[in-house]
């Protein structure tokens, strides 16, 4: 049997995702959540298997929510439904810690396949988002190529605290306030950033922050 636990805000949407569930014999509904303080702390009490997110924005707050689950429930699996499936959204959810993603392709077949892949311990993700990271890591091959000669001391002490921030999923606005700047400001450090590495997308950037040890994942 797999305990399912499900969140959406809307609570119509809630009904409709425990509806389509419904009725399946090895599947079982233990958590129907609209609220995401009550999720928490219901998943302290509640063993679910998989972890069903639909998220109508992928936020940082959103983002921190995975984290958080992720650390407080390190056996449950996170499957993420969003219709926002660009790849710097997906890849930030795994990087939070998702085993899964649906984008606006899927349907209750796909869902299905997704909850008994995160059950046996496998990632999935929907054709067009398998599609998606394909070519993003086509892309990653060249862009690791250009960027092979990258020197974090290129940057300067700002940078390098602008380039951390940014990594660990902290919005401009909330960079922008944390140093007393302008978010245009922090835009610009961003681009400044890129030029002097090299790099070709904000992903590019947690790369290198990853790979020179700037932030941890």
């Amino acid at each position: 049997m797999i305990d399912l636990a499900i969140f959406d805000e809307h609570k119509l949407v809630l009904e409709g995702l425990s509806g389509l569930l419904s009725g399946i014999s090895d599947v079982r509904v233990v958590l129907s959540c609209d609220d995401r303080n009550v999720l928490v702390q219901k998943l302290k009490s509640i063993q679910a298997h998989v972890l069903i997110l639909n998220m109508h924005d992928i936020s940082v707050r959103n983002l921190n929510l995975i984290i958080q689950l992720t650390i407080s429930n390190p056996k449950l699996k996170i499957l993420i439904v969003s219709i926002i499936d660009n790849e710097e959204i997906v890849l930030k959810t795994i990087k939070a810690g998702a085993k899964g993603f649906l984008g606006k392709d899927a349907d209750r077949t796909s869902l299905m396949e997704a909850i008994y892949s995160l059950r046996n311990g496998h990632d999935y993700y929907s054709k067009s988002i398998t599609n998606l990271l394909l070519n993003r890591y086509i892309s990653s091959l060249k862009a690791d190529e250009m960027s092979q000669n990258a020197d974090v001391s290129n940057l300067s002490a700002r940078q390098i605290e602008i380039l951390k921030l940014w990594g660990e999923n902290y919005s401009n606005q909330e960079i922008a306030d944390r140093f007393f700047i302008s978010v245009r400001t922090v835009e610009s450090h961003k681009n400044h950033i890129m030029q002097k590495l090299n790099l070709k997308s904000t992903v590019d950037m947690v790369k290198f922050a990853i790979k020179n040890n700037i932030i941890e994942i």
